[in-house]
């Protein structure tokens, strides 16, 4: 295993120490300052082991070993910004899917039934075959992305 080797500038402990007395900050950020203070290894600091810093800050060593290697890699604007997900989103449903749903939704709801349900709209655009599959959820999404809920219908 590799072990990163921390040490901070005087500026960048400034910083940390400051986000540690100020109340604004997120407990995320917090606790990654309280980490990478706990670590360093320059002129003016105490290192400690990660069991000690693991027991102070209560997270794991795993995780300090990832702030550490985080630090260390690409340097302490990435700790100390929030990281965006590199998840990339396929689109599931096109304007085409969203308009079939639409007028489905404005066509008179099925015999026994005085009005569309979430559920009726996604168990019937899968019996229409317009899709696999849809959750009572995405239906509801996509109406509220087209202004259309079902008590306004």
């Amino acid at each position: 295993m590799i072990k990163y080797k921390v040490t901070l500038t005087k500026a960048e402990r400034d910083e940390l120490e400051s986000i540690i007395s100020k109340g604004t900050y997120s407990v995320s950020k917090v606790k990654y300052a309280m980490i990478l203070l706990s670590c360093d290894e320059s002129e003016y600091a105490t290192k400690y082991p990660n069991k000690v810093i693991s027991d102070i800050t209560r997270v794991s060593t795993k995780t300090i070993e990832r702030v550490k290697k985080k630090f260390v890699e690409e340097g302490f604007e990435a700790i100390m910004s929030p990281s965006k997900s590199k998840r990339v989103y396929k689109k599931k449903f096109d304007g085409e899917l969203e308009a079939h749903l639409v007028a489905l939704c404005c066509s008179e709801a099925p015999s026994g039934y005085a009005k569309w349900s979430l559920r009726l709209l996604a168990d019937k655009m899968v019996e229409l075959e317009y899709v696999d599959e849809i959750s009572h959820e995405s239906v509801r999404q996509i109406l509220k992305k087209t202004n259309l809920s079902l008590g306004k219908v």
